[in-house]
């Protein structure tokens, strides 16, 4: 008998959306996208929906003019949030292999090395986001959460990840996938407060 692992859906390149009924204030309605998942080693990602209101300029200032609007750092998570991960959306024809300072997640995005020059990548690129800290699990961690229902695995768009935080980027991903899932787009979170 094979036995599929609840993380089994989970690759880089793919949205982890907390469900409506996960209220850790560190997730709520949030919409991660995994940079990194190994067997045996865990998950890393960012969340993309959490505007902080420090711009980018004030620290990291080669990058502040280079980053897609709203131009401030994006709270990536609560691990290590005095470290800072970019990711950028390549523009078409574009190969992370053969570009300097960028290594390929899943198609056109890529995590970008904040110490090469942003001026070399700019031309290259849709969009960038800097984010303060990450999301991580410890192996299984996360396969035990999914199969709680915290998380809901999902395909994620290249657009996804320079999404503007205007949008409801968790309510949009989530009516994106069909019925029934799409259905708790809709959910109020806590039903307390309906």
């Amino acid at each position: 008998m094979c036995v599929v692992r609840p993380d089994a859906d989970v690759e880089p390149g793919t949205l982890l959306v907390a469900a409506p009924t996960l209220l850790d204030e560190n997730f709520r309605r949030t919409v991660v996208y995994v940079i990194d998942h190994r067997r045996g080693e865990g998950t890393l990602g960012v969340v993309l929906n959490r505007p902080s209101e420090v711009p980018v300029h004030e620290v990291l200032p080669a990058w502040g003019d280079h980053v897609s609007e709203p131009q401030s750092l994006f709270v990536g998570g609560p691990v290590e949030q005095k470290t800072a991960l970019c990711l950028a959306a390549l523009r078409t024809g574009q190969d992370a292999a053969s570009l300097k300072g960028v290594i390929s997640v899943r198609g056109p995005v890529a995590l970008v090395d904040l110490d090469a020059d942003p001026d070399t990548l700019a031309s290259k690129v849709k969009g960038l986001r800097v984010f303060a800290g990450y999301a991580g699990w410890d192996v299984d961690q996360l396969g035990g959460e999914i199969e709680r229902g915290d998380w809901i695995v999902v395909p994620a768009l290249p657009n996804d990840v320079l999404a503007s935080p205007t949008q409801d980027l968790w309510g949009r991903v989530l009516r994106r996938q069909g019925m029934p899932v799409a259905l708790l787009a809709t959910h109020p979170g806590d039903v307390r407060t309906n």
